[in-house]
């Protein structure tokens, strides 16, 4: 990994944190679900008028030539929005990272309802904006705000399209660009699938730029490194590549770093590192117990209290489902490493999702569990299993709720921690994951000497807290 990929893992994982995080998504971000671009939208519109799309520039200019030589009448061109941007699609991958992400505001060019969709899906509430009329009212519960810059295609007639739309934007649109003035100075953005070709984010970018100076906040995006065509010339193609390289470097001018990429995957790959990197400042505890084998009561619950406080103040957060024998533990250690930080809140610090015992809905309690399961695992990148034992009707049995705790977060691909030396069930996960590392060529050597020590017969309630510890350093700086 290059380092400019390396600083975005790293400063983004840093702003996240803080919600200081936004997203410019333009149409290359929408062509991965087989939206149109510029060029095949007005494709008919060009031809009707006798020219060749392929052969324009500014299709801004294109689709002014239309309304010219149509009386102003714009309705071909909002049926073409409507023909190409109502119909449904499958968001991408990289649109259903994002959305999962704590992220609250998304900017974008596109007419479609993608964004609006991925966040729903992500249990989201998004109050989108495409007019300076809905800067004013603000919608219930919201979870992130959706600014359309150019319109949604439920309403064509009102979207941006025509050389005339762009020369009265910065009047009509005052506060609307205000708005995102506002938004580059105090977040970091996430340009995708986004040419920088567009007006009126050139309009902001530039008095951000003078306003700033060599303050401005920095910002990244993805650009595609040029691709050599089927048989163009040798020259040509230098060409491109050395007009791409003076862009790049003129985009500096408003601190916005180019990642360069060879292919689209790329993309996702950098934001599923970027997630599970933000994922894994928040350890999932799973751990129940009846009884603690040859450990005293005492010596057990007191190990669970100190790898909390551990936890705690190496920076993570704890999700605990409040496990029999383990859940108080687990709190009293983050509750007591909390408050040695008077600023600190007890909120950023710990995630209590005690079970349901009884339901009166029409969902079985087994059912409403395992979702249950999954959502509390869905805040962590790191998953901590302790214990793992329960009383039933022919005595002390392995947990199976702990078994599958560890499928789902083996599932959702979280760092998983099973320690053996805890006995139960952790032993168990233990004794089926230890193989599995040891023969990773993909795992530094020294993990695995610290994985095999996590299943020691001799339980030394210090050396495992230090164990666990080292392994998730470890694992923060090999990301």
């Amino acid at each position: 990994m290059n380092f400019k990929k390396q600083a975005f893992l790293r400063d983004l994982e840093k702003e996240l944190a803080e919600e200081n995080v936004a997203v410019f998504s333009g149409a290359g971000m929408s062509a991965g679900v087989g939206f149109v671009n510029w060029a095949e939208l007005l494709r008919p519109i060009a031809y009707e008028l006798g020219l060749d799309v392929d052969k324009e520039n500014d299709l801004v200019a294109l689709a002014q030539f239309h309304c010219n030589d149509n009386a102003n009448n714009r309705s071909q061109l909002n049926q073409r929005l409507i023909e190409e941007f109502s119909r449904e699609s499958i968001e991408t991958e990289n649109h259903r990272i994002l959305c999962r992400l704590p992220i609250r505001t998304y900017w974008t060019t596109n007419y479609d309802k993608i964004i609006e969709t991925a966040l729903d899906k992500s249990g989201k509430i998004a109050d989108v904006k495409h007019t300076k009329e809905h800067l004013s009212t603000t919608k219930p519960k919201r979870d992130a705000v959706v600014y359309k810059m150019h319109g949604d295609v439920e309403h064509p007639s009102q979207a941006v399209l025509t050389k005339d739309d762009y020369e009265r934007y910065h009047v009509k649109m005052e506060q609307y660009l205000a708005n995102l003035k506002s938004d580059l100075i105090s977040k970091t953005f996430i340009f995708i699938g986004f040419s920088f070709t567009d007006p009126n984010l050139d309009y902001i970018l530039s008095r951000v730029r003078v306003a700033y100076e060599n303050n401005q906040r920095r910002h990244y995006c993805f650009i595609r490194n040029v691709q050599k065509d089927k048989d163009e010339e040798v020259v040509d193609f230098e060409y491109r590549q050395r007009k791409q390289e003076f862009f790049v470097k003129d985009l500096e001018r408003f601190n916005i770093k180019t990642i360069l990429i060879d292919d689209f995957e790329e993309i996702t790959d950098l934001l599923r590192k970027l997630e599970v990197k933000y994922k894994s400042r928040t350890v999932f505890i799973s751990g129940a117990a009846s009884e603690y084998g040859d450990l005293k009561e005492h010596d057990a619950l007191e190990f669970v209290y100190n790898l909390s406080r551990s936890l705690v103040k190496r920076g993570l957060r704890v999700v605990s489902g409040f496990g029999l024998g383990v859940g108080s533990s687990v709190i009293s250690g983050v509750l007591e490493e909390t408050f040695q930080n008077p600023k600190a809140k007890v909120e950023d610090q710990l995630v209590l999702r005690p079970f349901p015992q009884s339901t009166e809905g029409e969902h079985l309690l087994n059912y409403l569990w395992t979702k249950y399961r999954e959502d509390m695992i869905d805040y962590a990148g790191i998953a901590l299993f302790l214990f793992g034992n329960k009383k039933s009707d022919n005595g002390i049995v392995l947990s199976n709720g702990m078994r599958e705790e560890y499928e789902i977060a083996k599932e959702k691909g979280l760092l998983l921690l099973p320690i053996g030396s805890t006995g139960y069930m952790a032993k168990q996960l233990w004794t089926e994951l230890n193989p599995e590392i040891q023969n990773d060529s993909n795992i530094s050597a020294i993990i695995k000497e610290f994985y095999s020590k996590l299943g020691a017969e001799e339980f030394d309630a210090d050396n495992l807290i230090k164990l666990i510890i080292e392994i998730i350093a470890l694992r923060d700086t090999q990301q």
